[in-house]
């Protein structure tokens, strides 16, 4: 398919934005375009420039006979601020306290927009790691840890709280409840999620911890090591003891009785 630089710079752009953390040959694109090799880099290097100025992302030249291009996607830190800043306002509205400390999410957690704006913010917290998986809990968290993955271009397993005959064989772990004060069992599937994976787990809000405790200790059952954890929102109001994780947004106070919900921007730019 033979096009002119501007139609090609457009097609390459967007095969680059579509995979990205892949390694691409060169050649790939000046075979398929019908264009010299050095063409091919003359049009990257151009594109390199505009997603680096845009905030886009980030293009990597590997050399060498097995060597190419690899499009790390990124977001600006202002852009990023603006997003969870907005986020934040909307999570203040009084109508969203729920029984038992929660907050209600749904909402924002199924818009495609938003969801697609936190997991680049995620995805770009956490660039300069290598990951292999996504993990999240059924059922809530699966479309935020679908985002991130996306952006990632890497799988995603969901952690089960109850076991299903679909899921083939399994391996569980118990785990202390902070919302049913109780000890509870996951299950993953077996063929999930790879022995030696580097796993990033993602939730949609953090309360007590028990959660991420209970697939922290699935990866060790999978010889599996964990990359970090990112959370959608947290409740400062809870004591969490040797946790590390990054937050979008923090409810530092939750008011069931004058119906009111105090929420600042979490811990992720830090």
């Amino acid at each position: 398919m033979k096009l002119r630089r501007s139609e090609r710079m457009v097609v390459i752009s967007n095969y680059l934005i579509n995979n990205p953390y892949k390694l691409t040959s060169l050649n790939t694109f000046a075979e398929k375009y019908q264009a010299a090799k050095s063409s091919i880099s003359e049009d990257v290097s151009i594109i390199k420039k505009a997603f680096e100025e845009a905030g886009i992302g980030q293009i990597e030249t590997v050399t060498g006979a097995s060597g190419g291009v690899i499009f790390t996607p990124t977001i600006a830190r202002e852009e990023a601020v603006a997003i969870v800043e907005e986020l934040c306002e909307r999570l203040s509205e009084s109508n969203r306290i729920l029984p038992g400390g929660y907050i209600y999410l749904s909402d924002l957690l199924s818009t495609p927009k938003t969801l697609q704006n936190v997991g680049r913010i995620i995805a770009d917290a956490f660039r300069n790691q290598r990951i292999d998986a996504v993990m999240t809990v059924a059922t809530k968290g699966v479309p935020l840890a679908n985002a991130v993955a996306n952006i990632l271009n890497v799988p995603f397993v969901i952690v089960r709280r109850d076991l299903k005959i679909t899921e083939g064989s399994t391996v569980s772990v118990n785990y202390a409840s902070a919302s049913s004060d109780r000890i509870e069992k996951m299950f993953l599937s077996k063929r999930s999620l790879k022995p030696n994976s580097r796993v990033l787990i993602v939730d949609d809000f953090l309360k007590g911890g028990g959660t991420i405790t209970g697939m922290v200790s699935l990866l060790t059952e999978f010889d599996s090591t964990l990359v970090g954890v990112a959370v959608f929102a947290e409740n400062a109001q809870e004591k969490r003891e040797n946790m590390t994780y990054k937050s979008l947004l923090k409810v530092s106070e939750i008011d069931v009785k004058n119906n009111k919900v105090t929420v600042e921007v979490g811990n992720i730019f830090d």
